[in-house]
Parts: C-alpha cells; structure tokens; sequence
C-alpha cells in the first residue's frame, strides 16, 4: 500500500520536474541563444531589417510604404490622402483590411484578397488602377501606353505588403518623377538601374526594385 502510494505521488513529482527543465531549455535558454546568435551575426536582419536616416529610422527593407500627400483638402477633411506624385510609388496595397494604427500603410494584417481571376470587383479595382497609372504618369511629353501598365502597378502582392516593384513599374514612372523633380529622364532612369536587384542566387524570382531604398536614392539626389 505503502509502495502504490509513493509511486502515485511520484509520477506528477517527475512529470513536474520535466516541465520546469523543458520550459527551462525550449522556453528560456534556446531562445536567449537564437537570440545571442543573430544579434551577433545578423543585426540588422534580427533588428527587422531598418533602414535608418540621419538617427532616424524611416521604414524596413521588407515592408512597403506609402508615399501620399496629407489627407483632405480644404473643405472635404475626409478624402483619402492623394499619391505624393514627387516620389515613386509603390504596388497597391489591397489585403485583409484597413486601419488607423499604421497610418503609413493600409494594411496591419498581412494577406492577400483572394479574389478570382474572374472576380467583377477585382476587374473594376485592376481597370480603376490602371487609369489612374496613365493619368498619374503622363506628362506634357510624354504619354503612357495603357498596354504598358505593368501587372505590379494595378494588383497587390499575396502578403499586401511587398516593399518591391518591377523595374518596368519604375521605369514607368521615371517621366513624371523626373518632370515633378525638375531632374533629366535619363538621371532618373540611371537611378533605378543603379537600384535595380537581380534574381536571389540567380535564378530565383524576378528582377526588383526597392522603393523605400529609392525614393531614399532620389531624396538624396534632390536635397529634399
């Protein structure tokens, strides 16, 4: 009697005593050591990959941004904030949701609309988008093809928060910026070529462009 009672009493004794040594090791140590380890050899990546400017921190390598002009106009406080046309602009942002945390870009939750292909409200937001590319991107001399709007211009990425456009949606943009800047076509084309990333390892996805890193490359450029 003596025995089943002290081995009942032992078995949640041993069972407590593996759950303080694992919440030790999994819970505690590994992560101090991951952590120990891409602080040291990955800070920035570890850090979220920020890109800072004068001590300032002014957004992420991975997450895009929006570069628009202050909400409203006189008159109307509630009209959504217009596209800074100064700067380039990054893919449409569409995803799960909007909100009023992160002013700087639609989404907080990431994620795509999982709309089909034959979806009437997608065709609608594709036709809207790439009206507004043609008019947004046509200067005085200088006309934007409809059949020259890029998929990555008028579509969002699966996450909503692709910090890349295609070099042709830059190059798209290279008139107006230049036009808006006061700067040559060609310097501004030079530019995205400079910014211009190739495929990961050479073969794997496609050639890309950072805009934050950019529109940096470009505020650089002019002073502002």
């Amino acid at each position: 009697m003596k025995n089943s009672v002290t081995a009942l009493v032992r078995m949640p004794v041993a069972g407590l005593r593996a759950l303080l040594v694992l919440t030790l090791l999994t819970g505690v140590l590994y992560p101090l050591a991951v952590t120990g380890v891409a602080q040291t050899l990955f800070p920035g990546r570890a850090n979220g990959s920020e890109i800072t400017v004068d001590g300032r921190v002014v957004g992420s390598r991975l997450i895009g941004q929006t570069y628009t002009l202050p909400p409203g106009e006189p008159g109307k406080p509630g009209k959504a904030p217009a596209p800074d046309l100064r700067w380039f602009q990054p893919r449409p942002s569409h995803g799960l949701g909007t909100n009023s945390v992160n002013t700087r870009y639609r989404l907080l939750v990431s994620g795509a609309t999982n709309r089909s292909a034959d979806s009437a409200e997608l065709l609608r937001s594709v036709r809207e988008a790439k009206a507004a590319v043609v008019r947004d991107n046509s200067t005085a001399d200088h006309r934007i093809d409809p059949a020259d709007v890029p998929a990555d211009a008028v579509t969002s990425s699966g996450s909503g928060l692709d910090p890349h456009i295609s070099p042709a949606y830059a190059r798209l943009q290279a008139h107006r910026v230049a036009e808006r800047n006061h700067l040559g076509v060609a310097r501004v084309n030079r530019l995205i070529r400079d910014h211009t990333e190739g495929r990961t390892l050479g073969f794997i996805g496609e050639p890309r462009v950072n805009v934050l890193e950019l529109n940096l490359a470009l505020a650089e450029l002019t002073g502002d």
